[in-house]
């Protein structure tokens, strides 16, 4: 079965956040891996847009109750009905979760992500940093700069 990263991020976001998604989505598709998103705009839209460039496989899990306003590069789009709790199909999907910029919807999928547990949590680029009363980074959300560093703290690939 073929390695599928759930990619989550906001459905507006600006340019730096849309270059993270679209080289991030260009190379999961190059391994060869399956992205699991929210299957609308921002960050959303740029990781299907990458991961499409190179012939990879889009999953959009929708939050309506039909697929109005999937996005165009997705390559199955799921109506769940579910509203914002489609966030926790989306992160239970992946092997990974890789969070790009931040947004409430965001946030909500990188607490569910931690609160999975055993899989990867990589936060790419500028987001939500969880810190402690401290400041101090909380433990387990991996910190990445670009999307190869991304796939690396994954450890999906040797």
């Amino acid at each position: 079965m073929a390695v599928q990263v759930a990619v989550c991020g906001p459905a507006r976001c600006g340019e730096r956040e849309w270059d993270l998604a679209h080289e991030l989505g260009r190379l999961l598709a190059e391994r060869g891996a399956v992205v699991v998103c929210g299957g609308h705009g921002g960050v959303m839209a740029a990781v299907a847009a990458g991961a499409r460039s190179r012939d990879g496989l889009v999953v959009g899990v929708l939050p309506g109750a039909d697929r109005t306003g999937a996005g165009p590069d997705l390559s199955v789009a799921i109506a769940t009905g579910m509203g914002q709790a489609r966030n926790a199909v989306i992160v239970h999907s992946g092997d990974a979760v890789v969070v790009v910029g931040g947004s409430w919807g965001t946030f909500s999928e990188l607490a569910l992500a931690m609160r999975r547990g055993g899989v990867p949590v990589v936060q790419l680029g500028d987001g939500w940093r969880p810190v402690d009363a401290d400041g101090r980074d909380l433990p387990g959300v991996a910190c990445a700069r670009t999307p190869a560093e991304a796939l690396d703290l994954t450890g999906l690939w040797p």
